[in-house]
């Protein structure tokens, strides 16, 4: 409680969603919104304030096909005794109204739907005041070096595993992708030669030991080459193989404590015009 009352005191909260829909096999077949899932972030924090997520059933059930060809995907059994949308609504619009939207193409699909579900009942939909399409953000700031920028392609990139195709999972993978994001981009505007291989250790080096007396001495050591290897001995590399990944993973962590100093969004922003 103690972060949702900062939060509220110093910015708008940023609502994380997704939603889950029939695939149209047919032009012109509409979508039916089978499944609705949110997280309300601090956005100075990145905490999670509450979550929200809900099957939902359509008024013609037989759209919904009985096998599901995604894997944990929604089937006419899962949402046969769950609400219709008017059921939920009030709560759907509570957690949307007023707040800043975040996720993944919601600009080209989720925010349509979320229209078209209010108008079908008669209601006016949520607004929001402001969007964060991760799909645009990162194919503008990351760009293509994960492949088709689809969540799942994203994913399986930084090793947060597989997309299960259900809302809230998939809301929370989208906020795990973007802070990983922000952890490569804010690396490579701090440290721009590392991302293109030409990184070198200074030539100079302090280092620092105990002497007999026990008091601290410090020397320079000055190296221009490598020392070189005996056979069968391999030489010692910085990193070794995975550590850069967790190195990644701290500075993230270290991401999430100093979000207090500026925005997710706005922190994308600073790290790519550094790199422009």
């Amino acid at each position: 409680m103690e972060a949702f009352s900062v939060c509220q005191e110093v910015s708008t909260e940023i609502v994380f969603f997704d939603l889950e829909t029939t695939v149209p096999n047919r032009s012109g077949q509409r979508f039916f919104v089978l499944e609705f899932g949110a997280i309300v972030v601090c956005p100075r924090k990145l905490v999670e304030l509450e979550s929200y997520s809900t099957l939902i059933r359509p008024k013609d059930l037989s759209v919904v096909p009985v096998r599901s060809g995604r894997c944990d995907g929604i089937t006419r059994e899962a949402v046969a005794n769950a609400p219709e949308f008017e059921q939920v609504a009030d709560k759907i619009f509570s957690i949307l109204n007023g707040r800043v939207w975040a996720g993944h193409n919601i600009q080209r699909f989720d925010c349509v739907r979320i229209k078209e579900v209010f108008a079908e009942i008669g209601r006016p939909a949520p607004v929001s005041v402001g969007i964060i399409d991760s799909l645009g953000v990162l194919t503008e700031k990351f760009g293509r070096r994960a492949g088709n920028m689809k969540m799942a392609t994203l994913a399986s990139y930084f090793g947060l595993g597989q997309q299960k195709h259900r809302s809230l999972d998939d809301v929370r993978m989208n906020l795990e992708v973007l802070k990983h994001c922000a952890t490569v981009l804010f690396l490579e505007a701090s440290l721009p030669s590392m991302s293109n291989g030409s990184w070198h250790s200074p030539p100079t080096i302090t280092t620092r030991s105990r002497s007999n007396t026990g008091k601290l001495t410090y020397r320079e050591e000055t190296s221009k080459k490598s020392p070189p290897t005996s056979p069968g001995h391999q030489r010692t590399v910085p990193y070794t193989r995975g550590s850069l990944g967790k190195m990644t993973e701290r500075v993230k962590n270290l991401l999430c404590k100093a979000q207090g100093s500026q925005p997710l969004n706005n922190l994308l922003k600073h790290s790519h015009s550094v790199l422009r």
